[in-house]
């Protein structure tokens, strides 16, 4: 299999559906004759034209509420944020409008739209441009929460979110988009709710999404060769809906867990996920449920400082020795 970049992987899974949709439509800032502003969606638009691949003006009130309202007349559009950060511009149009009218309309009205842009911190550009909104979003019924860790995954779950019919938030890394990673030449789909067993361990098992379950595997790596512990890593790559039974299988396995994000830990995914585990299967548990978060405070500007407030492989370490 060809090493693609994320980005790439990310293109290949538009131009697919673009070309097997007539349907589905790009928008957002930049997204055309630039080339997208982390050239996710380079070449696109001399493909497709500009009905396809349509550049918005900087509002993002108004160009979410477009595409939320043209997904509720059957286009299936996919909505490019800079920065997932400015999402909460257009919260009424995701959380109001997009997650609801299908409930609201008893099931008359879907709305068949991806999200997407980076949520991430880890790129100095401030506090601002750095929200981890994925705790915010799953907290909504109707919304969908899906957060590629590689390329692979990037391009099977997009693939088949633009297929979905109900809202997709797809949350991607700009720390990632440079990555590579082996992806198919065929067409494949992952499914939504998946969760995928990054390594296989028989000691403790580390749950994460995004670019944290990357870390999970690192930190696994040095527990195996200087610790001899071996982790189970597990993706959630989509946190709504939720493989409950691959995080239970593990745990039951491994007697032991924490789980690992980027986001802050105050009424975060992994909160939930801790909850979860000791309400189903406690007595499993040989050990409490811990985490390991970013630091709890504003994303800090300074890129030294920022390194120390996200999780790094060697936090994961210290706090698996903690239980194990």
């Amino acid at each position: 299999m060809p090493l693609i970049e994320y980005r790439d992987a990310l293109n290949q899974a538009f131009d697919e559906e673009l070309a097997r949709d007539p349907n589905v439509v790009l928008m957002g800032e930049e997204v055309a004759e630039y080339d997208g502003a982390y050239k996710v969606t380079k070449g696109l638009w001399k493909k497709w034209g500009s009905k396809r691949i349509v550049d918005t003006p900087i509002s993002e009130a108004g160009f979410i509420g477009m595409g939320v309202g043209a997904s509720m007349l059957g286009i299936r559009p996919v909505m490019e944020l800079m920065f997932w950060s400015f999402a909460t511009v257009a919260w009424d149009q995701i959380i109001n409008n997009a997650a609801q009218v299908r409930y609201m309309s008893g099931g008359l009205i879907n709305c068949p739209i991806v999200i997407r842009g980076p949520a991430n911190g880890g790129t100095n550009v401030g506090a601002t441009h750095s929200h981890n909104h994925e705790s915010f979003l799953a907290n909504v019924p109707g919304l969908k929460v899906v957060c590629p860790a590689t390329a692979y995954d990037a391009k099977g779950l997009m693939k088949t979110a633009i297929r979905d019919n109900d809202p997709v938030m797809f949350m991607e890394n700009t720390l990632l988009y440079g990555e590579k990673w082996e992806v198919p030449e065929e067409e494949y789909l992952i499914p939504l709710g998946k969760a995928d067993i990054k390594r296989v361990g028989t000691d403790i098992t580390l749950i994460a999404h995004g670019r944290a379950a990357l870390t999970a595997c690192t930190a696994a790596d040095i527990l195996a060769a200087e610790h001899n512990i071996f982790a189970e890593v597990v993706d959630l790559r989509s946190i709504r809906p939720l493989d409950e039974e691959a995080i239970l299988e593990s745990v039951r396995k491994t007697h032991r867990a924490i789980y690992i994000e980027e986001a802050k830990p105050f009424c975060g995914v992994g909160a939930q996920i801790s909850s979860m585990i000791m309400e189903k299967i406690f007595d499993e548990l040989d050990a409490p449920v811990l985490r390991v978060t970013s630091i709890d405070a504003p994303a800090i500007y300074s890129p030294e400082l920022e390194k120390r407030q996200l999780p790094r492989p060697l936090d994961v370490v210290e706090k698996v020795l903690s239980i194990c």
